[in-house]
């Protein structure tokens, strides 16, 4: 399930990003592509205008950035690509813009607000599969024990 994000409006709700920061849509994308690598989903950010607008260098094979031209801004660009996605009960649209949402989900696409979004970016990143009684320590038989005892203690007297 790939996600269509307005890019600003998760910013906006991220503690470690300002918008004012001239940053931050690159950390932005540097987020995302941790969050498409964690949870295998590929996402498409949409930024309001940045030079030059469209497809943007910063893009990878899972994280497309797009900037909106001057004479438009990401919610327009975000509801055009909506009218446009070839299966969208496949697609999830993250924005805080409720005429977004409402285009998203006439077209049966999941809905989900920049807050909720900007929680998932913050997740820890779960532990890998471990079975809860496996021991991680190593043990040694008594007999190795007595082994490095006598090798590590003096038993020559310095006087």
């Amino acid at each position: 399930m790939p996600y269509l994000i307005d890019g600003h409006n998760v910013i906006g709700y991220l503690p470690d990003i300002s918008l004012d920061d001239p940053n931050d849509e690159a950390k932005l994308v540097q987020k995302l592509a941790g969050f498409a690598a964690r949870t295998k989903k590929q996402c498409v950010v949409v930024f309001d205008s940045g030079l030059p607008a469209g497809k943007s260098r910063m893009s990878s094979t899972v994280v497309k950035v797009v900037f909106a031209s001057h004479h438009s801004n990401a919610d327009r660009l975000i509801m055009a690509r909506i009218q446009h996605i070839p299966d969208p009960t496949n697609w999830t649209v993250v924005s805080s813009d409720h005429q977004v949402q409402t285009a998203a989900r006439q077209r049966g696409i999941k809905t989900l607000s920049s807050v909720d979004f900007a929680s998932l970016l913050q997740a820890p990143t779960p532990p890998p599969d471990h079975d809860p009684g496996e021991a991680d320590e190593v043990r040694q038989t008594d007999e190795e024990i007595n082994y490095w005892l006598r090798e590590f203690t003096d038993t020559e007297d310095p006087d």
